[in-house]
């Protein structure tokens, strides 16, 4: 009998979750208001997404994971062009505006180096979407495609020209 694997051996898939819990030692910045709670990075960054926005637990840590996703691969890829959708993009600005996690997640993930968020006003319609979730599973994600899907021909404004601007 032959077995066939889809991936070789050896490889794991990359947990969203485990790398967005990982920069919690890193946290520099308003440590009271960050880490005082006792949950982890992932629980705040879930609950601040439900507080602010009407969604079920589900979909929120859907969204979540799939923002880190994308934020982890524009930080470790920035030679390559990326962009996201409007519902993932909900957890990317959830990382963005918790500033100090977001802080930790450019120390650990981009070098050190600040990530900026300059977007454009109009969104693009060029498909990028589905290619940066075609991308994020080339490096080892378990991509959401529905949440993709839903956005894959209309994508965040963002430009590659800008330096180290997601």
């Amino acid at each position: 009998m032959t077995v066939t694997l889809d991936r070789p051996v050896g490889t794991r898939t990359r947990d969203p979750k485990e790398l967005l819990n990982a920069v919690q030692p890193c946290v520099q910045h308003l440590t009271i208001n960050v880490l005082d709670s006792g949950m982890t990075l992932w629980d705040r960054e879930v609950a601040l997404l439900l507080r602010d926005h009407t969604m079920v637990r589900d979909m929120a840590q859907r969204i979540l994971g799939n923002a880190v996703m994308y934020t982890i691969g524009c930080m470790e890829h920035p030679e390559v062009h990326l962009g996201v959708g409007k519902l993932v993009d909900i957890g990317v600005h959830q990382l963005i505006l918790d500033t100090p996690v977001w802080w930790a997640l450019c120390d650990v993930y981009n070098e050190g180096r600040y990530k900026h968020h300059a977007p454009f006003i109009k969104r693009r319609r060029d498909g990028l979407c589905l290619r940066t979730a075609d991308f994020l599973m080339s490096i080892g994600f378990a991509v959401d495609a529905e949440l993709w899907a839903i956005d894959g021909a209309e994508c965040s404004p963002c430009d590659n020209k800008v330096p180290d601007s997601h």
